[in-house]
């Protein structure tokens, strides 16, 4: 417990006369010249010590203090969940509690950060001061109005025994939301980006009266790390470690969706909330309070999910969140936790990314057509060409909205866009302002189903197989997130990021034991290539694995590799993707000569999904190697994966490598 001031009287002044009867007669006009003299001494030690208005109040402020703290530790209000929400305290290894906010400015207790009982002491002593504090510098009760508000109802505030804050600040932006409900926001996966490789959430706070053309106008809720823009190299390794700070802001959902939707072509799922009015105040309320304060931002846990949860949680104290993520978060996964909840979730609606809006409009048409509206994009002059005029009116506009949208995304993605883009675009925003019809009402169905459809991001599983002349039994874990071989349902489609991935296997004749695989990081993106989409496929693959080289059995081999290519879509079956990489590795092993070599080679392979089930994968690979150890290897791997339910698999995979075979069955689960 804090230790209180001690409090303090003025001097009470006193006029004590010892009056003789003798004196009085005799000496009128002394007494008269020392009451004067008295008067004047009175007012000169007033002129120079004025009573001060503060410490004339100070004893009635203290003992409401003193009441109100002793009222807190009755009711044990520092243990309660909502001051550990608000202050977002964990419960340490020690028995005590640690908060995951890392600013020395929002505390209000030197030793705030591990003791909810003087955090909750100096905040009360703070609210009777008009001091600045936290990074907003702003009365306490300003600064901390969530604080504020939850203890005020608790303890029962006498507002005529403690002062009262205007919060004007506060009062403009919250009042600017015209706040309602609230929408969690789903940007899917970026590959192109490491920090959005898993997928991003934040909050659009839904104002009253909106309307499904208006909420575009609604603001935000985000919070994401500072990150400097000459990052380079440091970035994942400070974004893993808690190197850069983290900070809630607000900003327009427009620039976000042109962020997300337009620039980096993600799909965007909306999922209403079902929060009452005074929920959303408070998580308003606090929001505001985290405005100014930095939290410590590590990329697998304390992430721009992580956080939202907790905020979800202070609005909502009877969810229960941010105690289902022990070591990683993943925001594909708290997307599935928060749809669980029964009835949290009111709504889902879908916004395309531009990307897919294009490619669903181009499977809509027909094949001379699809071309017809490439062709515009080129040349104008194909608006007056037989092909186009004889269309009816309604497939002109449909052609046109077409063409338009494939221009504007190739100016947004672009880093050097064409001038004469622009011009193109006018050209046909011109001919399309000539036909006055309404632009067909077009519905696109997602490639990628609802994220909270999907798998769960981490893997274990069992399996046994045979290797060469011998047998084995094999257990893996991956911390995450998804291969190319994983049922899709709700995952970016042909994208594979596994991340964390561990194998141990158990060889029965030479009765050893070893890790057989271990994955650091392995990503591949496959982009189909078409006469509209050019984005070049890519690789990328730090990890170790078990060779058989030379004469040495079973040895660890370190691996980078890197590739660049291209991919093709085809419909033969029921969807297949053939795709050849240029690429370049480098190893390292005592299997070797040299204890490592350097090569590059090239892969070509082809992804079907032969049923809803059933998928396969198979590659071929040639490399040679000209640094260190000057060697060659040709390798062949085929698999399939049949899916049992949404979180149960079955995989069977075959390896080939410098006349070492290895076949494997297992049996994976998602968790």
């Amino acid at each position: 417990m804090a230790q209180l001031p001690r409090t303090q009287s003025l001097p009470k002044l006193q006029l004590v006369n010892h009056v003789h009867g003798a004196s009085m007669s005799t000496s009128k006009p002394r007494v008269f010249l020392a009451s004067r003299l008295y008067i004047v001494l009175l007012l000169f030690t007033l002129i120079l010590f004025p009573p001060s208005p503060v410490g004339a109040g100070e004893p009635s402020e203290n003992a409401y203090l003193a009441e109100l703290i002793d009222k807190s530790l009755q009711a044990k209000l520092a243990g309660e969940r909502e001051w550990h929400l608000l202050l977002h305290y964990r419960a340490n290894l020690f028995g005590g509690y640690t908060s995951e906010q890392d600013d020395p400015g929002f505390f209000m207790s030197p030793n705030g950060k591990t003791d909810p009982q003087a955090e909750l002491d100096a905040t009360l002593k703070q609210f009777f001061s008009e001091e600045l504090v936290g990074r907003s510098r702003q009365p306490a009760q300003c600064a901390f109005i969530a604080r504020y508000y939850w203890l005020r109802e608790r303890l029962q505030f006498d507002d005529s025994r403690l002062p009262k804050m205007a919060c004007e600040r506060f009062d403009r932006w919250f009042n600017d939301f015209e706040a309602q409900s609230i929408t969690l926001i789903f940007p899917s996966a970026f590959l192109n980006n490491p920090a959005s490789m898993f997928g991003h959430t934040f909050l659009r706070i839904d104002q009253k009266g909106q309307t499904d053309q208006t909420k575009i106008l609604a603001q935000t809720v985000n919070y994401a790390a500072y990150v400097p823009p000459d990052a380079g190299l440091a970035y994942p390794i400070r974004g893993l470690f808690g190197g850069y700070s983290g900070y809630f802001s607000t900003y327009p959902y427009y620039l976000k969706v042109q962020e997300y939707r337009d620039i980096e072509n993600r799909d965007i799922w909306e999922y209403r909330l079902s929060f009452t009015e005074s929920q959303v105040k408070r998580l308003l309320m606090h929001s505001w309070e985290l405005g100014n304060a930095a939290f410590d931002y590590f990329f697998l846990k304390e992430n721009c999910s992580y956080h939202l949860l907790a905020l979800l949680e202070y609005a909502d104290p009877t969810l229960h969140l941010t105690d289902k993520f022990f070591v990683w978060t993943v925001p594909a996964d708290t997307v599935r936790l928060i749809a669980s909840k029964p009835g949290l979730v009111t709504n889902i609606a879908y916004r395309p990314s531009r990307s897919n809006v294009i490619r669903r409009k181009r499977e809509f048409l027909p094949a001379s057509e699809r071309e017809l509206a490439h062709r515009i994009t080129q040349d104008f002059g194909e608006l007056t060409s037989p092909a186009f005029v004889q269309l009816d009116p309604a497939r002109q506009v449909f052609l046109l909205d077409l063409a338009s949208d494939y221009l504007r995304y190739r100016s947004e993605t672009t880093d050097s866009p064409q001038p004469e883009w622009k011009e193109r675009n006018r050209a046909i925003l011109t001919a399309r302002s000539q036909l006055r019809i309404p632009s067909q009402e077009f519905t696109v169905v997602p490639f990628a189903k609802q994220p909270e459809l999907g798998h769960r991001t981490s893997r274990a599983s069992v399996g046994a197989g045979w290797r060469n002349n011998d047998t084995f039994e094999e257990v893996t874990v991956r911390a995450g997130y998804h291969d190319l071989l994983d049922p899709e349902i709700g995952y970016t489609p042909n994208a594979q990021i596994e991340i964390a991935s561990v194998s141990l296997r158990h060889y029965n004749r030479v009765d050893q034991t070893r890790i057989e695989r271990a994955t650091l990081a392995n990503i591949m993106s496959l982009s189909p290539i078409d006469s509209v989409f050019h984005a070049p496929s890519w690789k990328f693959n730090l990890g170790m694995q078990t060779i058989t080289h030379n004469e040495c059995q079973l040895c660890s081999n370190g691996v980078m590799n890197l590739g660049i290519g291209g991919a093709i879509e085809s419909r033969l079956l029921k969807r297949e993707v053939l795709f050849a990489f240029a690429e370049a590795e480098a190893n390292y092993s005592r299997a070797y000569e040299e204890q490592h070599r350097v090569g590059g080679g090239g892969t070509v392979g082809m992804l079907a999904d032969v049923t809803d089930q059933w998928k396969m994968m198979a590659t071929g690979t040639y490399l040679k190697y000209g640094l260190g150890e000057q060697s060659d290897d040709i390798r062949w791997f085929i698999g399939s994966r049949y899916t049992m339910s949404q979180n149960w698999v079955l995989r069977l995979e075959y390896n080939h490598r410098d006349h070492d075979n290895d076949v494997l069955f297992s049996v994976g689960a998602f968790f």
